[in-house]
């Protein structure tokens, strides 16, 4: 009798390794797509409208949360105390939003004294997100809002890390308009800015997508922040505002060598504090709040 051998195919046969490779390839690509999809919306760093209102609610504060337009771009901001009052202007660092001085806008001892304003920098929070803007375009729509809101009294900037050079720039800009500029761990000194090339190799398209949220934004605006800090330097004179720097002495982000370098630059300044927080890192607005809070009440 005759006998038949069926042949099995093997698991590991060309055909079966080819669909392997292809199977792989394509969870690679979905894999890096929803990375790429996921970088889009995650590190906005800000709060959403519903814990906005949370925050506010939970405080039993009233607030307003609105957006001004200008040269055809949205600059958010937060509101909270009595209109009548002289105001405080926050303007955060980078990456950052409004909500970075979340506890200042409710403090009770602030608000008995203070009409209170936090601004989304343009690219950040919820003024067009994403899109940064060098220092010039900054301050202009920036200082566009401040003139808005002008109530006829005393308007106090205060701008931690690279919103320090933002309200160092505002008040060159209109330094009648400003009767005090706080500084906190403020980047002003170009010369204190290290060169950072590999930021022009991650602003390449495609590799810029793959920088997560606000980082985007921030790695855009810190590229040409040297650059903007040079235009920025002749300009100092101008600022006729009291003073006052708040710096941690061992920061690792912002020298403190630019205590010395605004020191030197402020030749017209009205008045000149500085508040040397011994042994404080970069991140004075949060870990020395109290100290920070009862020299704005001092001002």
């Amino acid at each position: 009798m005759a006998t038949f051998k069926i042949k099995m195919k093997s698991e590991s046969s060309p055909k079966n390794t080819m669909k392997k490779r292809f199977k792989k390839r394509y969870i690679a690509y979905g894999l890096f797509l929803a990375y790429v999809v996921m970088c889009q919306a995650c590190m906005t760093m800000r709060f959403t409208k519903k814990e906005t209102k949370y925050f506010f609610d939970s405080a039993g504060l009233p607030y307003k949360d609105t957006v001004f337009t200008t040269q055809g771009r949205d600059i958010h901001y937060i509101i909270t105390g009595n209109d009548k009052l002289p105001t405080l202007f926050f303007i955060h660092g980078s990456p950052g939003s409004w909500n970075a001085f979340k506890d200042y806008m409710k403090d009770t001892l602030l608000l008995q004294k203070y009409r209170l304003v936090a601004v989304d920098r343009p690219g950040f929070g919820y003024s067009d997100f994403g899109e940064a803007e060098g220092l010039l375009p900054q301050c202009e729509q920036i200082g566009a809002l401040i003139r808005f809101l002008d109530n006829g009294q005393p308007k106090t900037l205060v701008g931690h890390s690279l919103g320090g050079p933002v309200v160092v720039k505002l008040a060159a800009m209109h330094p009648d308009w400003y009767k005090n500029l706080v500084v906190l761990s403020g980047s002003v000194d170009p010369k204190a800015e290290t060169p950072e090339k590999w930021r022009a190799v991650i602003k390449t398209t495609p590799l810029r997508f793959l920088i997560p949220g606000a980082l985007r934004a921030s790695n855009d605006e810190l590229w040409i922040l040297k650059k903007d800090l040079y235009d920025l330097q002749p300009t100092l004179k101008n600022i006729t505002a009291d003073v006052l720097i708040i710096h941690g002495t061992k920061d690792p982000l912002v020298p403190y060598s630019n205590v010395g370098f605004m020191k030197f630059e402020f030749v017209n300044a009205r008045s000149m504090k500085v508040i040397s927080i011994k042994d404080a890192n970069h991140f004075i607005p949060w870990e020395h709040y109290d100290e920070i809070r009862d020299a704005l009440l001092k001002l």
